[in-house]
């Protein structure tokens, strides 16, 4: 009987210990995921994001989403199509902004300007564009393209919403946008409201 009571008592020293080290392990992986995912949808450049959502009434995790995509937060960044910046914006894209601010001298490469112009065009798309899919797919094709595909029965039933992006490439960087915005949500939801 009393070897039976001892088997017991190791019994449940092993089971105790091993539930313990599945807690702590299933913790310690939670708080990896979080860290890694937190290095994969980073906070930089707050203050001027925030600064130029907020003035142009754009969601600042949408600002981080589209620069998180853009350019990965490289400030240098350039693309094969000419665009630059945090937000690459392409020249001409850059040049329509400063007629309509009424601007002469800017420099896209500068991070407040860069991101000043980017959050512009989100408003500038938003107010044309009935909701984020368009709005991104205008950001990445072309204001032009988009409405040519609205018009297109193929690609939208009603003319205001995309029901088929026809460009992979811009397929693509929607379904990234919306990506990168949940997990900015779910990562730094309070942090982020105004």
């Amino acid at each position: 009987m009393e070897k039976i009571r001892r088997d017991k008592g190791k019994t449940f020293k092993i089971v105790s210990a091993a539930v313990l080290a599945a807690f702590w392990l299933s913790f310690l992986a939670v708080f990896a995921f979080s860290v890694v995912e937190k290095r994969m949808f980073p906070l930089y450049y707050e203050c001027e994001v925030y600064s130029a959502a907020d003035e142009y009434g754009i969601d600042r995790a949408l600002m981080l989403s589209v620069i998180n995509v853009e350019s990965g937060f490289d400030p240098k960044a350039v693309s094969a199509k000419g665009a630059v910046g945090l937000m690459q914006i392409l020249p001409s894209t850059g040049r329509f902004i400063a007629d309509r601010k009424g601007i002469e001298d800017y420099d896209l490469f500068d991070v407040g300007t860069n991101l000043d112009f980017g959050g512009y065009y989100l408003q500038y798309l938003s107010e044309r564009f009935s909701g984020l899919r368009e709005t991104a797919a205008a950001y990445n094709a072309g204001e032009g393209t988009v409405r040519k595909w609205l018009k297109n029965a193929e690609y939208s039933a009603d003319g205001v919403t995309l029901d088929k992006i026809p460009y992979r490439e811009t397929e693509t960087y929607v379904k990234k946008i919306c990506e990168s915005l949940k997990r900015y949500k779910k990562l730094y939801g309070k942090l982020l409201d105004k």
